[in-house]
């Protein structure tokens, strides 16, 4: 029985058609490239999702009630700290929600690309064993920070609402460019990142680095207004400000509050904002293109790197 067994798994694999896997990845018989292939492994991403989220709080009694608690908590001490003891909150009605938006869309761009810098190297063992296309697992971090995103933005929602916080709905279609602005940014640098990470394992320290002084370095925790007054004070020329302000994460920061903070007015948000992100947004895809070029010119020696 075993031989008929063995038999049979001989002449199956006879008759299976051999595809070529080279630098690039796989060499699919059929239209759609990296994204087709991609697809067809949808369920193991779906897998690598969900363990990235099972790691996170094995062994903790709360378990997932852990994405509730951290945000709440973090908005709780930068609004205490900031907003009560350092006197941000002065002059910014619903200062709460004010600050809690932008730290929601930031810490979603953080998370993906602290995420992905490092998904390489954690899935060492699978990445040397067997073949597989690399881009599924910073795609896989990306995916686990989007749940966590979800998760605050349900928090979010609920203190928009029970703070009577909310503009009108047609302004919360705001959420949808700056979602997407954001991600277009934090994948293109989760991938690129991905892949210099293996070749120089201090970027993962560097990137963590940069990102704590990005989040001081967007309208977050203050109004764009004080950084418009503060550059017109100290007569920096208009170029600056503009260069600040049409920073990606600073549009996505802009936009997701306007979505969520109805107090704030024409004056808190720069002109022509959505044809900012717009632009911003076709530089991005752009970005996203050469990123993955430059992934797939590094991936071929993952391998023998780790």
């Amino acid at each position: 029985m075993e031989h008929l067994d063995t038999t049979d798994r001989f002449a199956r694999l006879a008759v299976t058609p051999f595809t070529t896997t080279d630098a690039k990845g796989l060499e699919l018989p059929v239209r759609g490239g990296k994204i087709r292939e991609i697809y067809e492994r949808r369920d193991l991403l779906g897998l690598l999702v969900r363990r990235d989220l099972q790691a996170r709080y094995r062994d903790s009694v709360l378990g997932f009630l852990w994405t509730l608690i951290r945000p709440i908590v973090q908005f709780l001490m930068y609004y205490l700290v900031l907003g009560q003891f350092l006197r941000a909150a002065e002059g910014i009605p619903q200062f709460a929600i004010f600050l809690f938006s932008g730290l929601t869309i930031y810490a979603f761009f953080a998370e993906m690309v602290q995420g992905s810098t490092s998904s390489i190297l954690n899935n060492a063992g699978l990445v040397k064993k067997i073949y597989l296309p690399r881009e599924i697992f910073p795609l896989a971090s990306v995916g686990a920070a989007g749940f966590m995103f979800l998760v605050q933005v349900l928090v979010l929602l609920s203190g928009a609402i029970i703070f009577q916080a909310l503009p009108a709905p047609v302004e919360m279609l705001w959420f949808i460019p700056s979602v997407l602005l954001i991600l277009v940014y934090g994948l293109a640098l989760g991938i690129l990142l991905s892949a210099l990470n293996v070749y120089l394992r201090d970027v993962q320290y560097v990137t963590d680095v940069v990102m704590m002084l990005a989040m001081w370095g967007s309208p977050i925790v203050y109004a764009w207004t004080m950084v418009s007054d503060a550059f017109r004070t100290l007569g920096l020329p208009a170029w600056a400000l503009e260069v600040y302000t049409n920073n990606p994460i600073t549009l996505g920061v802009l936009g997701f509050r306007q979505a969520f903070w109805g107090e704030g007015t024409p004056g808190d948000y720069p002109d022509n904002l959505l044809l900012r992100m717009l632009i911003a947004g076709v530089i991005g895809v752009v970005f996203l293109f050469i990123s993955h070029r430059v992934f797939t010119r590094l991936q071929g020696n993952f391998a023998q790197e780790m």
